[in-house]
């Protein structure tokens, strides 16, 4: 019997929904580990496992090869796709897990940064083999910037080295020196063997020196992003609600505020000011598809109605009262370069703010950070892939908070208007 099927069938805990990624190193066994967790949690679909089964027989292999659950988006990326990251989709019964599967190398730095940007873990995989390699610290480094808070180290491949626990631990050394200097607090390590299955969902025999939990007892536990602490109510104004029905008199003054809250919580009377005019009010009703509720959270698209009549359009913000944002016209940011055209410091480009735009011009780069060894170096363009710190003057406010604090209101994407491509994405520090 699996771990899986020892899970309790009564009184099962809702843990929420994890977002994780997936990073490494070409044939680092990315894929397979992918389609073990798949494999194991028993959400292959029965034609789609018979199809690996007879592709594997086919290719001459005693196992099935479930690393070609994943084949689609290598395709894909033979085929030139710029930013295409690939989401599986698998759950426990206990949990919902959305797997963001990450590109390795180097030149899809820019897709690694789209994918790691709304991930709540990162599964690093090192090949036993070749320990601790460049990208491994690129990868790191990036799922730093863009904020993820837990890392987990999977030593893979650890059936290649006989399961020998003095290679874990150089491992193990080797990179708690470089996460320590790079800042990375919250990291964990696992042994497996990602082909046989050990250490991934059920424990194995053949790590039984290792008495840590497994990489699912770790998933399962984890807190996702909007648990881990207090966060200040954001609401950006998507759409503003008025019925054109004069035959129906109750929607005749009706008018609702829609979009998504970003942070933070809401519940009917509480204090909110609305920025940029500053206006108090206190929420009269919070609504989803006509129905009320009593309080709504992070993630939910709602409908709020206010006590006041107080001029609302889109880009504007409902907070709480007392919890203000940073209202600036002038932004500190990391920037990662997106576009194949470099970023022209003369141009004007469109900045996008939750649901809001504003011209911006490019203030100046402080510097350019060289992804391979983490020096910081003097810039004065951005190419493909770059990563820097940056300031852009801006026409009109935004309300931000420091990425650090919030990812909905700390992140901001950089737009050309001559082609309306997005070019960069940027986190406010």
């Amino acid at each position: 019997m699996s771990a899986i099927e020892k899970l309790p069938t009564e009184a099962i805990p809702d843990n929420g929904l994890l977002r994780f990624l997936t990073c490494g190193s070409v044939d680092d066994g990315k894929s397979t580990l992918i389609g073990r967790l798949l494999f194991d949690s028993k959400t292959i679909l029965a034609d789609t496992l018979h199809a690996i089964q007879r592709t594997s027989a086919r290719r001459g292999l005693d196992i099935v090869d479930l690393s070609l659950l994943t084949d689609g988006l290598q395709a894909e990326r033979e085929q030139g796709i710029t930013i295409d990251v690939a989401y599986r989709y698998f759950t426990t019964g206990t949990r919902k897990y959305i797997i963001a599967d990450a590109p390795g190398h180097e030149q899809y730095t820019r897709n690694m940064v789209t994918a790691a940007s709304t991930a709540d873990l990162a599964i690093i995989l090192i090949d036993a083999r070749k320990g601790v390699l460049t990208q491994t610290r690129r990868h790191s480094y990036l799922a730093h910037l863009v904020g993820i808070p837990h890392i987990v180290v999977a030593v893979n491949k650890m059936d290649l080295v006989d399961y020998s626990p003095a290679t874990f631990a150089r491992i193990r050394s080797d990179y708690l020196a470089f996460a320590t200097a790079l800042g990375i607090t919250d990291v964990r390590f696992i042994p497996m063997s990602a082909l046989n299955g050990d250490m991934i969902v059920d424990r194995g025999k053949r790590l039984d020196w290792y008495d840590g939990p497994t990489l699912l007892e770790i998933l399962e536990n984890v807190p996702a992003l909007h648990g881990e602490h207090a966060e200040k109510f954001r609401f950006p104004v998507q759409y503003v609600c008025r019925p054109q029905d004069a035959a129906n008199p109750e929607l005749h003054d009706y008018r609702g505020f829609m979009g998504r809250v970003e942070s933070g919580e809401l519940a009917i009377g509480d204090a909110v000011t609305v920025l940029p005019s500053g206006r108090e009010t206190r929420v009269k009703d919070i609504q989803i598809l006509g129905e009320s509720l009593p309080r709504t959270v992070a993630e939910q698209s709602v409908t709020i109605l206010l006590e006041d009549e107080i001029d609302i359009s889109r880009g504007d913000m409902i907070v709480k009262t007392g919890e203000l944002p940073n209202i600036a016209r002038q932004i500190d940011a990391m920037l990662c370069w997106l576009s194949e055209s470099p970023l022209d410091p003369r141009r004007k480009y469109l900045l996008r703010h939750t649901t809001r735009d504003s011209k911006a011009m490019l203030a100046s780069i402080a510097f350019r950070v060289d992804i391979n060894s983490m020096e910081q170096q003097a810039a004065e363009r951005l190419a493909m892939n770059d990563i820097a710190r940056v300031s852009f003057k801006l026409a009109q406010p935004i309300f931000a908070d420091p990425y650090a604090e919030s990812r909905g209101t700390g992140a901001f994407i950089v737009i050309d208007e001559s082609s309306n491509n997005t070019v960069a994405a940027g986190m406010i520090v």
